[in-house]
């Protein structure tokens, strides 16, 4: 079994026992889910946008633990006032050391930025769940998804007022996976099965296949301004970092550095 098999057999039983304690209709009077959402597009779009959607990780099944000396509120706190375009925050606890009051804890801080919930959607539940932490954007990733899937799960986003970020990782997955219900392509430059790649020839590959409607950014395995300006000459507008950041003892002075090379 691959990495990515391990961690989506183990998330069909996490959703199975989530959805036994509570029920959708319980979701929908809980938490955040009344909240409007913050558009990722919108900030994306903003031609003062420092593009950046800096992540909360505190480890990965590649790296282990990258930091557990922080918290949540004041990386992510210091993510925003640092310039950051959106907030990535992981709820996988098996795999990722996060959870849900993770992302409460974001939002709680931060009212006002995008936060996407980094996790692996295989079920119409966890959108629900994710809007009542106060997420505003779907992760739905082709290489664990079947194109039926990703049209069904991206309508069920749309209904509930929140934007989906589709992951890719080739052509293959870009070609079958594209539907009306996508707002942003992400190319994840690690690919999922052994996440062992440490460049961004994904993105750079795939930088003229995606269509030009759709808002492109570019993830993991980015560290260098340089790498950034030459994601945004192929026309990325987004570009998610995690573990530059994390692996620091202070992830948002890291980024506020890096924006300032950017800029």
């Amino acid at each position: 079994m691959t990495i990515l098999d391990k961690i989506i057999e183990n998330k069909v039983r996490e959703v199975a026992e989530r959805k036994a304690l509570v029920s959708i209709d319980e979701l929908t009077k809980k938490g955040y889910f009344a909240k409007t959402t913050n558009s990722l597009k919108t900030s994306l779009l903003n031609p003062a946008s420092s593009g950046i959607i800096a992540e909360f990780k505190r480890k990965s099944p590649s790296k282990g633990i990258i930091n557990a000396n922080v918290t949540v509120e004041d990386v992510t706190t210091g993510y925003v006032q640092a310039g950051a375009a959106c907030l990535s925050v992981l709820t996988d606890m098996d795999f990722f050391g996060g959870s849900d009051e993770d992302i409460l804890a974001a939002r709680k801080a931060n009212p006002t930025i995008p936060i996407l919930r980094k996790d692996f959607i295989i079920d119409e539940y966890q959108i629900f769940e994710a809007k009542a932490l106060g997420a505003d954007v779907i992760l739905l990733i082709a290489a664990n998804l079947t194109p039926t899937r990703i049209y069904e799960l991206g309508k069920v986003v749309k209904e509930l007022g929140m934007e989906t970020l589709l992951e890719v990782h080739d052509q293959e997955e870009l070609d079958r996976s594209l539907c009306e219900f996508i707002d942003v392509v992400g190319v994840n430059n690690r690919n999922l099965k052994n996440f062992a790649e440490q460049n961004v020839n994904a993105s750079l590959e795939l930088a003229e296949k995606i269509p030009n409607h759709c808002i492109k950014i570019s993830e993991s395995c980015i560290s260098q301004p340089e790498t950034i300006k030459q994601l945004r000459e192929v026309g990325y507008r987004g570009f998610l970092i995690g573990e530059t950041f994390m692996k620091t003892p202070a992830p948002a002075e890291t980024l506020k550095s890096l924006i300032a090379q950017i800029q």
